[in-house]
């Protein structure tokens, strides 16, 4: 084992989390269209997509005591590609078209062949929408923001 692998896991780690909190914001249809243009490898469903619920965990003030605040629907699936990267995909919501491809480009992303093409041509451009649209969106809240302040009045 060479020393670099633990850095290099670590760092495979951290753009797999940056590349799916991209894709988890992002429009099915963009990541369709963006998918679209790549010789796209066949892959096998290790687990087909589907729905399911799951129970979200709350803590009052961040570190009382844990309960459960209800559940949420999600949709998940699994994928490995011929040369045997495995790619998971989860998403809030009934939407297993979107965890599939969410599982593909984690499984893309991974590969030596695909991961560079991947990262520019999906990844890239659908970060830079998402933080465009945050920023037109805040642009909008700050536009209709209200200062108060209070004034003092001398009482003499």
């Amino acid at each position: 084992m060479s020393s670099s692998q633990p850095h290099d896991d670590l760092q495979l780690q951290k753009r797999r989390q940056s590349a799916m909190a991209v894709l988890a914001h992002s429009d099915v249809d963009a990541i369709a269209q963006k998918l679209t243009p790549l010789a796209l490898p066949a892959y096998e469903n290790l687990r087909e997509a589907e729905n399911g619920l799951v129970m979200m965990r709350g803590r009052v003030g961040g570190d009382g005591a844990p309960f459960n605040l209800g559940e949420a629907t999600v949709s998940r699936a699994a994928v490995r590609l011929p040369s045997g990267e495995v790619g998971f995909g989860y998403v809030l919501g009934r939407d297993r078209r979107k965890a599939e491809l969410i599982a593909l480009c984690d499984a893309l992303l991974q590969s030596g062949a695909h991961g560079a093409a991947v990262e520019r041509d999906i990844i890239a451009p659908l970060r830079t929408q998402m933080l465009d649209a945050r920023r037109d969106r805040a642009a909008e809240t700050a536009a209709t923001r209200v200062d108060f302040y209070t004034m003092v009045r001398g009482e003499g």
